[in-house]
């Protein structure tokens, strides 16, 4: 028998939560995302200002690309609004509207402008502060650098070294130590590149440069040690990379933009098929060290939006055909429990082994389906799997 009685209410525990984070986001009833974080910074604006920039980007928040983009506004703290384009129904007014039909874009006043490279320097140009160096031959390093960014390749070669194949029909001949070879060359290039001014970043201090590299360099942190055995963190090669690793993280917009690196091994084995290595781990990030503030969040989130989790668990987990009943019930009170838990260590469980496999079912289903950031900050998603895994060891 289920004693959902004991447990807070949805609306209380939103209540606590919300009290106890700083953390900003919308709820899209019906639609895709069903919550999604907003700009930090649209306190900024008077009552009756609209944000000077629409960003219209991928819905998962999976695109590196669009990544950028936020990365940029939050570092300058531009208030912003977003348009959600889904990339596997792409609406055909954005078709219209964008040639290449790819996210990211921007609307600046009557503006539209596409591809991350001149969105940013186009930001660069209309906004203030800069984000380029203030020296002028500095200056003209670090623009010649954004250019020839896209062109070094380094994108390509990482992820033909994870998957063992190439992307050209013509290499067809190609040993997984080549594509190694070729990708350690670049991150080689990126080495010297990050030596060449003091201070851990590419230019003498944070610039567009940093914000175009690092969407593909974190993903490669995450993804290579679990795909190929291959670490860039703690790699005696890359000293100056570990620098900038370190330096990138300390920010506060990265902190807000950044995905953890389970959400990023798991888009990668969904999305594009690979599988980790034989003894590699998934879960690295989820760690039980987590503070109050991004507990709190995580329990707002799912406080929030607790109907579409609901439902989304009950249509895509499979938790159907587990013969009980009430099944919509059972998983409402362990999310509930699970929000209890965030909130303040709470643990209680059921005997009905039915209504104990619905419950570890829908929490291991959740575990998985978080993705970060579009649901949550990193550091909350890896909050919420901790207490996952801790209320799953509670219930058998």
């Amino acid at each position: 028998m289920l004693v959902s009685e004991s447990l807070s209410s949805w609306e209380n525990l939103l209540k606590v939560a919300k009290e106890n984070t700083s953390s900003q986001w919308i709820l899209r009833p019906n639609q895709s995302p069903s919550s999604a974080p907003i700009s930090s910074h649209l306190q900024n604006l008077n009552e009756d200002e609209k944000p000077p920039i629409l960003l219209y980007r991928d819905t998962n928040h999976w695109c590196p690309f669009c990544e950028r983009i936020w990365f940029a506004l939050e570092e300058l703290k531009i208030p912003f609004e977003v348009e959600f384009i889904d990339l596997g129904n792409k609406p055909k007014w954005y078709l219209e509207m964008i040639p290449t039909g790819l996210v990211p874009a921007v609307k600046i006043g009557d503006e539209i402008i596409y591809e991350s490279k001149d969105i940013l320097l186009a930001i660069e140009a209309k906004f203030e502060p800069s984000l380029l160096p203030k020296d002028p031959e500095e200056k003209k390093v670090a623009l010649a650098e954004i250019e020839a960014c896209e062109q070094k390749g380094l994108g390509t070669a990482g992820y033909e070294f994870m998957q063992g194949k190439s992307f050209s029909k013509e290499k067809k001949d190609v040993s997984s130590s080549d594509f190694q070879a070729v990708f350690e060359t670049k991150l080689n290039e990126i080495e010297t590149l990050l030596a060449k001014y003091p201070g851990p970043y590419f230019m003498s201090d944070f610039s567009l440069v940093d914000i175009m590299y690092s969407p593909s360099l974190s993903r490669f942190a995450a993804n290579l040690p679990v795909f190929r055995g291959y670490d860039l963190r703690g790699n005696d090669r890359y000293p100056n990379l570990n620098l900038w690793f370190e330096a990138i993280e300390q920010r506060p917009a990265y902190g807000i933009i950044r995905s953890d690196s389970i959400t990023k091994n798991l888009v990668l084995r969904e999305v594009f098929g690979l599988q980790p290595l034989k003894n590699a781990e998934i879960r690295v990030s989820s760690t039980p060290e987590v503070t109050e503030s991004q507990r709190m969040e995580a329990a707002a989130k799912l406080s929030a939006n607790h109907k579409a989790i609901i439902a989304d668990i009950i249509k895509n987990s499979g938790i159907k055909t587990i013969k009980a009943e009430n099944i919509e019930a059972t998983i409402d009170f362990y999310l509930r429990l699970l929000a209890e838990y965030l909130i303040n260590g709470a643990i209680a469980t059921t005997k009905d082994p039915s209504q104990k496999a619905i419950g570890a079912v829908a929490l291991a289903y959740l575990r998985n389906r978080v993705c970060s950031p579009r649901d949550m900050t990193a550091d909350a998603a890896i909050a919420f799997r901790s207490g996952i895994d801790r209320l799953i060891a509670s219930i058998y």
